[in-house]
């Protein structure tokens, strides 16, 4: 299990001894999530955030972009210094060519699927993806509540994955805490989202550390 925390999360007068702190934890990805008030009903951060996160870790940058015309903007994420770039469906006409362009540019290209948006919209892309993050919340805030049908969505996904012989990783974001992610493994989630969890409590690398315990 990786964990990803999200820095939406934390405090971000202290981002970089945030995002420290949980790497000390175990924390193998930074999570960033990128929405634009259109998309979703919320407004957060842009590139020159990515690049100062860039600047404060060796980790991998997962930028979960939650924004309309998306296609327009993954250059300059990868620009900023993006290792994972995840679209909506819904968000990116001509999905293809923008994952073909991600790889380009040597990022890992990832489709978000919120709660309900089905499977069936990955049948023609999921070849092409590096991974695939099932959304556990309806995007746009933090600090809500799982849900629970989400279990059975991951599952299905890692069954479809496996008889298809892909390697498209898992990626679960919203509402993971102690209380179910030992379950999201367990259903085939690889890769864990936590903002809350992480960096609600004022002690993120102990928080990280315990949520990792909890997963095994």
């Amino acid at each position: 299990m990786i964990l990803a925390p999200s820095i939406l999360s934390a405090d971000f007068g202290r981002l970089a001894d945030e995002i420290a702190a949980a790497e000390r934890g175990g924390a193998g990805l930074v999570h960033v999530d990128v929405m634009d008030g259109h998309f979703v009903p919320n407004i957060t951060v842009g590139p020159p955030v990515v690049k100062a996160v860039r600047k404060a870790t060796a980790l991998p940058i997962d930028v979960h972009l939650m924004i309309e015309n998306a296609d327009r903007y993954v250059d300059a994420f990868a620009d900023a210094g993006a290792s994972w770039v995840s679209l909506h469906v819904e968000a990116v006409p001509h999905l293809e060519r923008t994952v073909a362009r991600l790889r380009e540019r040597g990022v890992r290209p990832g489709v978000a699927l919120n709660p309900a948006t089905p499977l069936s919209s990955l049948e023609e892309i999921l070849p092409a993806l590096g991974y695939v993050l099932v959304m556990s919340v309806n995007p746009g805030f933090s600090g809500q509540r799982f849900i629970p049908a989400s279990l059975d969505k991951v599952r299905r996904l890692r069954a479809q994955i496996q008889a298809r012989g892909l390697s498209a990783v898992i990626e679960v974001d919203g509402g993971v805490d102690a209380s179910n992610i030992k379950a999201l493994g367990e259903a085939g989630a690889e890769v864990v989202v936590a903002g809350n969890a992480v960096y609600g409590g004022g002690d993120p690398e102990g928080a990280a550390r315990r949520l990792l315990e909890a997963a095994r």
